[in-house]
């Protein structure tokens, strides 16, 4: 049953994620857009420590952009399935991309509760962000971000693979990408 289940979901999520868009061409590029297909727009923000991370600096990996805040219930109960995803899939390589990383981007107004929540959720991996401006945060508004959690997975190219994966759904997916 749990093998119908899971052939189920990958099922869904093929045909979602690989009908909404026509391939590409050779030498076409991806559109700057926010569907599956499209080409996520680039991220400036700043560290827990100040410093600023582009989003374009993790290009070559497949990363999950997460979008989460340490006040928000639903986002902290996703954290261990993220956790867990990224100490499976950190090392391995997939059919665009080689490794798997998470660039974190907090709708956190207050940098103490942003960065007690890191540590105590074990969120390891070194790519957190925000612009400590809660809802009016300026990236999350241009990506259209209206409740959280909410995440984008892209390629190795900053290509939009699937939106939203939230438990199971996030390593079936990974699974999926995996070069064989």
């Amino acid at each position: 049953m749990k093998k119908l289940k899971v052939l189920l979901i990958l099922f869904a999520f093929s045909f979602s994620a690989f009908t909404s868009n026509a391939a590409l061409t050779k030498g076409e590029s991806a559109k700057e857009g926010f569907n599956v297909g499209d080409k996520l727009p680039d991220i400036i923000a700043k560290s827990t420590s100040g410093k600023e991370i582009k989003l374009s600096s993790l290009k070559g990996k497949v990363v999950l952009v997460d979008f989460w805040a340490s006040w928000c219930p639903p986002c902290r109960a996703e954290n261990p399935r993220i956790v867990s995803a990224y100490k499976q899939f950190k090392n391995l390589k997939f059919k665009n991309g080689n490794g798997f990383t998470i660039y974190s981007f907090s709708l956190d107004k207050k940098l103490a509760s942003w960065k007690a929540a890191i540590s105590k959720d074990k969120l390891n991996w070194e790519y957190h962000v925000s612009e400590l401006k809660g809802w009016h945060s300026p990236t999350s508004n241009k990506f259209g971000i209206n409740s959280i959690p909410a995440n984008f997975l892209i390629d190795g190219n900053g290509i939009i693979l699937a939106k939203n994966l939230r438990g199971e759904k996030l390593e079936l997916v990974l699974q999926h990408y995996l070069k064989k």
